[in-house]
């Protein structure tokens, strides 16, 4: 798959550039100053962000190009034919395309190698990468996060329950949803990302694998069938209410609707300030008969790709841009701002007396989560759409009684295995 874009804005190149074109150069000092003036490089960064997203990457680049006296970085919408621009956003869902078209990018660690500029490896957070290691980064990993289960303290107090002990395994959260159900609660427990939660984030926390060494899915064994089953019973007597295939349950927390949520880590940037809800968060629940015991969980986001076959000035300029996000204070900033986890292990340690109390207990437990046992980089289920969209499609038979889970688990598995076997090349982006 090959992307194309439009310029979205070009006030902030015209603003760069307009005092160079305003007029010509006078003789003398004036002349010689414009003939040292600085060769202003523009390159382009696509996305398809929309509302606060963007408003967010804006200001970014925004703060970027004012630092600088001869690079430019113009935000462009992404489309879908065409070369890639220099710096490109791949977001989740749109990962697995990148991963696809990769000889259409040019891996970040190159960029770094050809222009000399360097990161700090020793310090990159080994489990947000996207490559083989900290020194060998295909893309940058900008706005990751991991799931976490977030809790309403102020319905548990209400309620009898203890605000400071939310429940740890799956059982646990079986007896706090029945209680909560018991006690009025409509709605005791939901989820957003179905797949990427129970899915491919409980079989890592579980131990069980998603896909077997040759690429071949295969998340329908005993424990996923367990939990399937188990979330079909929870869902038949409304200890579980399912809103959407993406993160609509987000919004039922918000407002107060439902007492426990499974989301991204990230969602913490804004249920901090939902009315009626005194924020809770703790690690995503484990099986208590998981071999070894709880394993890690994943982690997932935007990326940053640089797109193939530019002049040297563009890489350089890219460098430059890559420098400027792994920066201690835009990843701070990206942290508070954006809830996302930092990129670097320095940060991590510094950032706790820049946060809110809820922000910093967030991470925490994001950071212990994905610090358990077990491979760092397992196949997943949900980081390739037309898979991730088959997953939902079956487990929603499952939560309307017209298939048990088993069978549902399976037909997944077998629909999912014919679509890759039919496309080789998004085969390896399943490992992404």
């Amino acid at each position: 798959m090959q992307y194309a874009f439009k310029p979205l804005a070009l006030a902030m190149l015209i603003a760069v550039s307009g005092s160079v074109l305003a007029a010509p150069a006078k003789k003398g000092a004036s002349a010689e100053k414009a003939a040292k003036a600085p060769v202003m490089t523009e390159i382009e960064f696509s996305h398809q962000l929309g509302g606060a997203s963007a408003e967010r990457l804006a200001a970014l680049v925004e703060r970027f190009n004012s630092q600088q006296k001869d690079v430019v970085v113009k935000l462009v919408q992404a489309e879908t034919a065409g070369k890639p621009t220099q710096l490109n956003l791949a977001s989740t869902s749109t990962v697995a395309n990148f991963m696809a078209n990769q000889a259409a990018f040019k891996p970040v660690y190159q960029v770094l190698k050809e222009t000399r500029e360097k990161l700090p490896n020793s310090d990159l957070s080994s489990d947000l990468m996207v490559g083989e290691s900290p020194a060998k980064l295909t893309a940058l990993p900008v706005a990751f996060s991991t799931p976490v289960l977030f809790y309403n303290k102020r319905v548990f107090r209400q309620l009898g329950l203890d605000p400071e002990k939310p429940p740890r395994t799956w059982q646990e959260m079986q007896n706090v949803a029945g209680e909560l159900l018991d006690k009025g609660v409509s709605c005791p427990y939901t989820s957003s990302w179905p797949v990427w939660v129970h899915i491919d984030n409980v079989s890592s926390v579980s131990g069980a694998q998603v896909a077997d060494k040759k690429g071949e899915l295969g998340f329908n064994g005993l424990m996923q069938v367990k939990h399937v089953a188990m979330l079909a019973t929870w869902y038949k007597a409304n200890y579980f209410h399912s809103f959407g295939r993406a993160n609509e349950a987000d919004q039922h927390f918000y407002k107060g609707e439902c007492a426990m949520l499974t989301s991204d880590s990230l969602a913490n940037s804004y249920l901090r300030d939902a009315p009626g809800v005194e924020l809770g968060v703790a690690p995503l629940p484990y099986h208590e008969d998981t071999y070894g015991g709880p394993q890690h969980t994943l982690a997932a986001g935007a990326s940053i790709w640089v797109g193939g076959g530019y002049k040297a000035a563009d890489y350089k300029a890219v460098a430059k841009f890559i420098r400027f996000i792994v920066a201690p204070d835009t990843q701070m900033e990206l942290a508070r701002v954006g809830g996302f986890l930092p990129l670097t292990n320095s940060v991590r340690k510094t950032i706790k007396s820049k946060l809110l109390k809820d922000e910093e207990q967030v991470l925490d437990v994001a950071y212990a989560s994905m610090q358990g046992k077990g491979g760092s980089q397992p196949m997943r289920a949900s980081s390739l759409d037309p898979v991730r969209t088959i997953v939902d499609e079956e487990l929603e038979q499952v939560w309307a009684d017209k298939k048990p889970a088993k069978l549902a688990l399976d037909n997944a598995v077998s629909r999912c295995n014919a679509l890759l076997s039919s496309k080789p090349t998004l085969k390896k982006a399943v490992s992404f």
